[in-house]
């Protein structure tokens, strides 16, 4: 579909992507839209005429990222180990999240209610990415036939948010991905 967007439009929708980029990667999810409109040379309205919400600009900072999740999930479709497959994915998410400041932000599901008009489409994109990987798992017997991709990206969105504080978020919020998907048990 083409861009009918005038040409100066499109020039500060780029301009504004690529600030929010770098705002968001040094602040987080909490970078200030005055200051993108500021270092983007536009006007805060601006800002706001292209990204209604915060939630809106996150996620087009963050579209480029998931795309790479979506297709990591395609990939591990075919792993003999279906388990693996999703246990790997689901790391990726965790790696990607921890790494990309205001990518589980993005991801969260704060005010979403279950008939809300309101749509994620980070978090929707993985859901469908990552569903051919859970049913697999579930046909395989290796998941719980009640288990959802949804609730297993909000296990990973509460991981990140809980470990972005750390000196090492990445590690620890792989850590504790992995405490919540094996558990406490000693390795046998």
């Amino acid at each position: 579909m083409p861009d009918t967007r005038r040409a100066d439009a499109r020039r500060n929708y780029a301009r504004i992507l690529a600030v929010a980029e770098e705002e968001v990667g040094a602040h987080g999810s909490g970078a200030s839209l005055e200051q993108i409109a500021r270092i983007a040379g536009v006007g805060s309205a601006t800002v706001r005429r292209h990204f209604p919400t915060r939630r809106a600009l996150l996620e087009a900072v963050s579209r480029q990222r998931i795309e790479a999740l979506c297709a990591r999930a395609r990939e591990l479709t075919g792993e003999s180990d279906s388990r693996s497959a999703l246990l790997s994915w689901l790391g990726d998410v965790v790696v990607y999240s921890a790494s990309a400041r205001g990518l589980a932000a993005a991801l969260a599901y704060e005010g979403a209610g279950p008939d809300s008009v309101y749509e994620n489409s980070c978090a929707t994109k993985l859901e469908e990415a990552g569903e051919p990987l859970l049913r697999r798992a579930v046909r395989d017997g290796a998941v719980a036939a009640d288990v959802t991709v949804a609730e297993l990206i909000t296990l990973v969105v509460g991981v990140v948010l809980a470990t972005e504080g750390r000196p090492d978020p990445r590690g620890a919020a792989e850590r504790m991905f992995r405490l919540a998907v094996v558990g406490i048990s000693p390795a046998v």
